[in-house]
């Protein structure tokens, strides 16, 4: 069996989960699927230690062939990217501009930071000498909240609209923003990069610049083309070209795609849309809507069954996932300092859900994406005592992902539910 059976067979496992949980566990259909993962690894990783040696080379093998971080950062990304994006508020979002702007690059920037400085602490206290430099990649592959994860939760719960944009607007942007820094800080540990602020600043600057000018440009030709088409079928197949090949286009071009991938589907989600359907009629654009939610729920549920695969490569042993469980409160800490400070700021300008504070580090999860990156660090370069930093990062990594996407996932309802009493006293006053 090659890695293109694994995923035809996942694919199908994971919409089997998502009919049964309708019916038995009635959890959210990411959660349900993430734990559904989490039970089939660890019975992978039972079935390794068991069964004889040709077996369980035989399953990390076909495992092994995927290569995850191909497959997301230069695949899937951009279709999830560019289908949550078309979703997004544009007069919402300009309402709080400013808010998510300092959210996605100061909360961003001041967690890989934080994370960095306190995971750097953590290791030495318990004997490993892990340089600085990577506690920072960890601080910076794991800062950025996970769209996959946070939207699907946020639009099932029917979040009062000004929390909600915030958490779908910040989770879209720093997921690009969270990508440039990674790549900026993984230029300079692997390749040798000059650590001085112009060439770091060069780095960012033209990668996030580069991405949204890209994007723009690719929306307009969109819009251009799907306005002028009168073909339903071509007017689908030029929004599925758009996180392919634009996609991969910006990727050569080294821009950054997510970025592309964000400002292209808001401007086509709130442009593009509206106009087709006045000229054309709301069934094409229906049929092109309904067709992007079908396809993002579909590799938002595939994404996370792979990622539980993916653990069974990894060596596992107590020690690494006794990091992994520090990290959880540090990776807390830094996203509540983070998000809670500039609030001190925010409030005083305009009035804001007492919660949002809560609901933002709470509701901040990680998912695919920190993964994806911990799993491009090179395997085999760096080691830290007996272990590989290409496996201690994906392990520590996992550890925090999953927590994150059921502990937090599952728990995050009574704070949004709260929020929305408060909207709802506030409408009646």
């Amino acid at each position: 069996m090659n890695a293109w059976y694994l995923i035809c067979f996942l694919s199908a496992l994971a919409v089997l989960i998502a009919f049964t949980n309708q019916f038995i566990l009635k959890m959210q259909t990411t959660i349900a699927i993430t734990t559904g993962s989490v039970v089939i690894s660890l019975l992978l990783i039972i079935a390794v230690k068991m069964l004889g040696d040709e077996t369980a080379l035989f399953i990390t093998q076909v495992v092994s062939d995927i290569d995850f971080n191909q497959l997301l950062l230069e695949g899937m990304l951009g279709f999830l990217l560019f289908a949550g994006a078309l979703e997004i508020d544009l007069n919402a979002l300009k309402k709080q501009k400013w808010e998510i702007t300092i959210l996605v690059l100061f909360s961003t920037l001041t967690s890989t930071f934080i994370v960095g400085l306190l995971s750097y602490y953590t290791f030495q206290l318990f004997g490993f000498p892990v340089d600085f430099i990577y506690c920072l990649l960890f601080g910076a592959l794991i800062s950025p909240t996970d769209p996959i994860a946070v939207l699907a939760i946020i639009k099932q719960m029917n979040a009062p609209q000004g929390i909600s944009i915030q958490v779908e607007g910040e989770s879209l942007f720093n997921d690009g923003v969270g990508l440039v820094i990674f790549t900026t800080i993984f230029s300079v540990a692997f390749y040798g990069t000059e650590a001085n602020f112009e060439g770091i600043a060069e780095l960012f600057l033209v990668d996030a610049i580069g991405g949204i000018l890209f994007g723009l440009g690719i929306a307009v030709f969109g819009h251009f083309v799907i306005i002028n088409c009168r073909d339903m079928n071509i007017r689908l197949l030029v929004t599925l070209t758009i996180p392919s090949a634009g996609f991969a286009l910006a990727n050569i071009w080294g821009i950054s795609g997510a970025l592309a991938m964000v400002t292209c589907g808001i401007l086509m989600g709130n442009i593009t849309r509206p106009k087709a359907s006045k000229r054309r009629g709301p069934d094409g654009t229906r049929y092109v809507k309904d067709f992007w939610h079908a396809t993002d729920s579909f590799l938002n549920a595939l994404l996370f069954l792979i990622i539980g695969m993916l653990i069974v490569t990894i060596p596992l042993t107590w020690e690494i996932l006794g990091l992994g469980l520090l990290m959880i409160p540090i990776v807390l800490i830094a996203r509540f300092i983070s998000v809670g400070s500039p609030y001190l700021v925010f409030k005083r300008y305009r009035d804001y859900d007492k919660h949002s504070v809560k609901i933002l580090t709470w509701g901040g999860l990680r998912g695919g994406l920190a993964l994806a990156m911990a799993a491009a660090i090179p395997s085999g370069q760096i080691h830290i005592l007996t272990y590989d930093l290409h496996d201690l990062m994906v392990v520590i990594t996992y550890t925090v992902v999953i927590f994150s996407i059921i502990v937090q996932g599952l728990t995050i309802s009574p704070l949004i539910e709260k929020s929305i009493q408060a909207a709802e006293e506030k409408a009646k006053r």
